[in-house]
């Protein structure tokens, strides 16, 4: 086993359920993500030579991981989705806060995928930027704007307008 091989495994061990948590926003349930999950890491073994900095394995494996799921969501909801595109990102269990699941679906899919990178992947500024190729700038910026947004939702139902 190379160097590379054993990061991966490793990561996986390690954030298996961060993993699988994420792509369920794109795939739409637990047990798809599950198999996306396992798709993205075979085929990141498979790819592990064009790897080219080990310290980065985690980036490249979300990239693989990411666009698998896009591709299995594309599958169940026959729609085109991928990084560049935009993603039809949901919580995958709705009926748990259905008032979250609607203010969320009432974010525009740019900034609910960015969202969900950051609050369910837990990923950083950076990391998100890196992933969907904008400026970390623009990361915070859309945060802020959908925190703004999700804020004056909730504030909405509370006053009953």
């Amino acid at each position: 086993m190379d160097a590379r091989e054993r990061a991966i495994e490793d990561l996986y061990r390690r954030k298996y359920v961060r993993f699988r948590n994420t792509l369920a926003t794109i795939t739409g349930s637990h047990d798809s993500a599950r198999d996306a999950v396992q798709e993205a890491f075979t085929r990141a073994l498979r790819k592990r030579r064009s790897l080219r900095d080990e310290q980065a394995v985690e980036m490249w494996v979300w990239r693989i991981a990411l666009r698998t799921a896009f591709e299995h969501g594309r599958r169940e909801r026959r729609v085109q989705v991928g990084l560049s595109d935009v993603a039809e990102v949901a919580l995958p269990e709705p009926e748990r806060d259905p008032g979250l699941a609607e203010a969320l679906r009432q974010l525009p899919p740019r900034r609910r995928l960015i969202v969900f990178l950051r609050y369910f992947a837990d990923l950083t500024y950076g990391e998100i930027a890196e992933l969907c190729d904008v400026a970390e700038g623009t990361v915070a910026a859309t945060i802020a704007q959908a925190r703004a947004e999700l804020e004056r939702t909730f504030d909405r139902d509370k006053v009953g307008v």
